[in-house]
């Protein structure tokens, strides 16, 4: 018995399970979609973090990755024990079938993949879709104990980038997240002024300020 895997998100770039091959494809019928909370790594339950899961849609392909766990039932089971741990927020395991680039016909069958039910009743981490703009700002700002929101997003960006396989909803999600990430830190600019202006003795205070205002302008 050999056990595969498909990786669409962070498995991508950082498995964290012994594995002994690794294979670059597809599966068929699915989309990468930000809409499933994370709370305790690179979120909190007040301002939870966006991560991908995957949406049932005709038609699409899915890029990632599938790794092999071969050498008997204890070597998979530890597999699998490890990633029900770290793919809590995915209440679902489906079987897919992979396919590699060329190929009408899967090379492998009966894929687990970790996917989430898109209803927030019979999953509290399911957020659901939103605007692009709402959803770059959730992830501009999010953080928890493992890292930020934005890093988990680029990371995916680059991770589909270096297998040859850009997502274009990832990277218009990026994007819109580097112009948010660029108004914060242009706010802050401006109110760091605005302190120092007001530490500053009133015959100095003219100057400055007709500068501050001149720059942010």
């Amino acid at each position: 018995m050999v056990l595969w895997v498909f990786g669409y998100g962070s498995l991508v770039w950082n498995p964290g399970f012994h594995f002994d091959e690794k294979v670059i494809g597809f599966i068929k019928d699915y989309r990468r979609v930000f809409v499933l909370a994370c709370i305790d790594h690179r979120g909190t339950p007040e301002n939870p973090a966006r991560t991908c899961t995957l949406e049932a849609k005709k038609g699409s392909v899915c890029w990632g990755a599938a790794y092999c766990v071969k050498g008997g039932s204890e070597k998979e089971r530890a597999a699998i024990q490890y990633l029900e741990r770290r793919e809590c927020e995915y209440d679902r395991k489906a079987s897919v079938d992979f396919y590699k680039e060329g190929n009408p016909e899967p090379v492998m069958t009966s894929v687990l993949v970790f996917i989430s039910t898109p209803d927030k009743v019979a999953n509290r981490y399911y957020l659901g879709p939103a605007p692009l703009e709402e959803m770059a700002r959730q992830i501009a700002t999010a953080s928890g104990p493992c890292g930020n929101n934005r890093d988990y997003l680029f990371s995916m960006e680059k991770a589909m980038f270096d297998i040859g396989h850009e997502d274009d909803y990832i990277i218009r999600l990026a994007n819109e997240v580097r112009k948010v990430l660029s108004r914060l830190k242009e706010r802050r600019t401006v109110t760091s002024h605005v302190a120092m202006i007001d530490k500053l003795p009133l015959r100095g205070l003219t100057p400055l300020l007709e500068a501050t205002l001149v720059n942010s302008g």
